[in-house]
């Protein structure tokens, strides 16, 4: 190694590369299978690693190929190693070549440049002959996907039954485009991504190992953009290092704060993006661009202030329906102290409308000329129309003002004080219909000049209550009772929902049925969805509030069962009756294939009657 390699800095995600399997971080499971399979002498003759990148893939293959031709020499303090195991507390023989990839019987090939048949015919034939010093040849290939069709076709054979020499270790990130023919000959591992506590304390300690202080909002924030990738972990943590550094020179102090690594990576102030989302929440449209246009002076991306609202809201959602989300690692004790409030204050309709928005408006401002001015529209949008009620709710609103001669509240409007001079009943009907037909129509409505009452009026505060759907029956709707998942189905084929009515038939085994609530278990191979889509559509169709709740175990069989044990039971009856079976004996190799009902009882020959086989007899039949 000349003097330049060895003064060369190398990165932290290579200077701290796991080489025993006791490093790595996160693949228990992985680590325990491959203890028990080396211990017990059940070595597969290939292997496949899957992961999003940064997991660890290469290094685990590498690990692998190290543990498969481990050898220690006898020592003073320990004895000599000459088969394969995971337990290498030492440097062997073979280990340092094989680390840092430069072993004679360890090849690694990359196959996005060797993706051809050719190279696969190199492979197969090398390995019919032995290592040259190692106890295994192994073919480390990543990216293996990559592959052509060709070339996994040639593999195949090599691949089911390789020479006992031979080891095959395969690593990609996308395990979907390996054909199956190759999965099914390799024994498949996937490399979990690192949650957010291993992680931080990963870095807490390569943090110390690097002689840096590094603030615990700053190793959250690391954690968070790493998406679980341990490389790219260390990427974050090498560049900050170099950004927050202060001292300069080897040595000197180097501090890491949470607003540094923010300016680093371009991202806004998590108590800011907080602090925006309020005020888009409470309708102060003003004050939210402003806010906007100081996050993007100071630096941050109007795409990542709007990917920031929207995993908060997807945060808020979270600590709403499942509170425990907010032991994560990852959140600080801010995010989990306003997160929580904000969740107990906002309605999931609320939720779900925020999000809807911003996932459109991201999309729409990374394909903007000007992305702060389509940032601010996504503002505008959000705090005036992200409380709008549903086109139920509009409509019910409609039907009450004209009912009552009233004009009908828009949600969180602001109340005129001036109480003269307002418009009739009829005219606040009129403008309700407007602005429900622009909102849901899109078309330009009549009495757009009213629009303002409902869709332009912003939210002026935090509603903490939710919405509730009413039960009552619309005038003009007739009322639809509903007993039984029979009434179900019938309802579904008046709709036309032949899909609902699959699933009821197919996927439902009812438990309990009561008007507005009902208790399914579910099927095999039946979706998740189901409950959610019957309970919206018996809504939408009923005019009342429906709750399906599914239960683990028990229920009645589905009807398409049902109808099933009942075919097969009339099929049983009717070859036990003495005339068929006397028919099906008359003629061998005949069988009953259907079975039609008719007003008439078939009668067995030997009770025949020539005497009562008039029709009157018929009839009393």
């Amino acid at each position: 190694m000349s003097d330049q390699e060895k003064t060369a800095y190398r990165v932290l995600a290579r200077k701290y590369r796991p080489s025993t399997f006791t490093d790595l971080i996160g693949q228990a499971p992985m680590v325990q299978t491959l203890t028990n399979a080396f211990q017990m002498g059940r070595i597969a003759q290939a292997y496949m690693l899957t992961g999003v990148r940064g997991v660890g893939k290469t290094t685990t293959a590498r690990i692998l190929a190290r543990a498969l031709n481990y050898e220690l020499a006898a020592g003073d303090d320990h004895e000599a190693v000459d088969m394969p195991t995971i337990d290498m507390p030492q440097i062997g023989i073979h280990c340092d070549a094989i680390i840092e990839s430069r072993h004679v019987d360890v090849i690694e090939m990359d196959a996005a440049s060797h993706t051809s048949i050719n190279d696969i015919r190199e492979i197969i034939e090398a390995s019919r002959y032995k290592p040259a010093t190692a106890r295994y040849k192994v073919y480390i290939i990543d990216e293996v996907h990559m592959l052509s069709t060709a070339a996994f076709n040639g593999l195949l054979k090599t691949l089911e039954e390789p020479p006992a020499h031979v080891k095959f270790i395969f690593a990609t990130t996308e395990i979907r485009k390996v054909p199956v023919t190759v999965l099914s000959r390799c024994q498949r591992f996937d490399l979990r991504r690192i949650d957010a506590d291993t992680m931080i304390h990963f870095l807490t300690g390569i943090a110390d190992l690097e002689k840096v202080s590094i603030a615990d909002d700053a190793k959250r924030l690391i954690a968070r953009a790493s998406e679980g990738s341990v490389r790219d972990a260390l990427s974050l943590l090498d560049q900050a290092i170099a950004h927050g550094a202060t001292g300069g020179a080897a040595g000197g102090s180097n501090e890491i704060g949470e607003d540094a690594l923010r300016d680093m990576l371009g991202l806004a102030d998590s108590a800011r993006i907080i602090d925006l989302f309020e005020l888009l929440m409470s309708g102060k449209i003003a004050e939210a661009l402003a806010e906007l246009n100081e996050q993007y002076n100071s630096g941050a991306d109007p795409m990542v202030v709007l990917s920031d609202l929207a995993e908060f809201t997807h945060l808020l959602t979270r600590l709403k329906v499942a509170p425990g989300v907010q032991d994560q690692g990852a959140l600080s004790p801010r995010e989990k102290e306003r997160g929580t409030e904000l969740a107990a204050k906002l309605s999931m309709r609320v939720l779900s409308s925020t999000w809807q928005i911003l996932l459109k408006g991201i999309q729409e401002v990374a394909n903007a000329p000007t992305p702060l001015a389509a940032a601010d529209m996504v503002l505008v949008r959000l705090a005036y129309a992200a409380d709008l009620p549903s086109p139920d709710e509009a409509l019910r609103q409609l039907k009450q003002a004209q009912q009552s001669g009233a004009a009908p509240a828009a949600p969180n409007a602001p109340v005129s004080g001036n109480s003269s001079g307002g418009p009739s009943g009829a005219q606040s009907a009129k403008s309700m219909a407007s602005a429900v037909g622009s909102q849901y129509t899109g078309g330009a409505s009549s009495g757009g000049s009213h629009l303002s009452a409902v869709a332009m009026a912003p939210r002026a505060e935090i509603h903490a209550a939710p919405q509730v759907v009413s039960d009552v029956q619309p005038d003009d709707q007739p009322a639809v009772t509903l007993e039984t998942l029979e009434d179900i189905m019938a309802l579904a084929s008046e709709r036309r929902d032949m899909p609902l009515r699959f699933a009821v038939e197919r996927q439902l085994r009812l438990v309990s049925f009561q008007q507005g609530h009902i208790e399914v278990a579910l099927a095999p191979n039946a979706p998740k969805t189901i409950a959610g889509d019957l309970g919206k559509k018996l809504s939408e169709w009923t005019g009342r509030r429906w709750l399906v709740s599914i239960v683990q175990d028990g229920g009645t069989p589905t009807l398409h069962e049902q109808a099933t044990h009942a075919r097969e039971t009339e099929f049983l009856e009717t070859e036990r009756h003495p005339l068929v079976a006397a028919a099906l004996k008359a003629f061998p190799g005949s069988k009953l294939v259907d079975v039609v009902k008719q007003n008439r009882v078939l009668q067995p020959p030997e009770n025949s009657d020539p005497e009562n086989s008039g029709p009157e007899n018929s009839d009393k039949e």
